[in-house]
């Protein structure tokens, strides 16, 4: 194992980097979407409850299913594989944040309101705010699950370790499939705890003392 990443550490590196930026990249994109879809849903009666079965459903797609779908519609490489991580990405975001949205206490909208806040102004400086450690904790479960998601897309020649992993199933019995694969799937464990600890360090900055969970 070391003869085989001493071989390759400068390949590794870059594939570890190249995943890391899949994921935090796609991961940001998800974010965005998610937060404004639950802006939407929940200023409008009813629509809380069918983001969220959405929500459920989409996670119960199989990866591989989604990836070949998408293959004739936008090709190999990077394009697919950041389609499908931000894809994923978005769908614990967006459950994450509904409830919190919707756990937002009435009385301290209405007050905001009596303040004469916009509602533009009461989402962003008293509903989301409120929200963002529930935001929060999603983000760090989709970002979890899109490291793997990220493993996936290397099926379809995209960006990151899981170029290991598949190189070591092709190869299996071979000399240093083993090899592959374990410096793929320990090296995705890796940045996992990495971004899961940045996103822990980032949740605690950017949460409002007084809710500070």
């Amino acid at each position: 194992m070391v003869q085989f990443i001493d071989a390759r550490w400068t390949d590794v590196l870059f594939q570890s980097y190249q995943h890391f930026s899949l994921v935090v990249q796609s991961l940001l994109l998800a974010t965005v979407a998610a937060v404004a879809l639950a802006a939407l849903v929940t200023s409008r009666e009813g629509l809380a409850p069918v983001a969220n079965t959405v929500s459920a459903v989409g996670l119960t797609i199989p990866s591989f299913a989604l990836l070949g779908l998408l293959l004739p519609l936008v090709g190999i490489g990077a394009v697919p594989a950041v389609v499908l991580v931000t894809f994923y990405a978005t769908l614990p975001v967006l459950r994450n944040t509904v409830v919190g949205l919707q756990g937002v206490d009435a009385g301290l909208i209405e007050a905001a309101r009596g303040q004469g806040m916009s509602g533009a102004a009461v989402f962003w400086r008293v509903r989301l705010p409120l929200a963002w450690p529930v935001v929060m904790t999603g983000v760090r479960v989709s970002a979890q699950m899109s490291m793997g998601v990220a493993a996936i897309a290397a099926y379809a020649l995209g960006p990151g370790l899981g170029t290991y992993i598949f190189t070591g199933l092709a190869q299996a019995g071979g000399a240093n499939a083993l090899n592959s694969a374990l410096v793929g799937t320990v090296g995705i464990v890796l940045l996992a705890l990495v971004l899961d600890a940045v996103l822990v360090l980032l949740s605690r900055l950017t949460t409002p003392k007084g809710i500070t969970v």
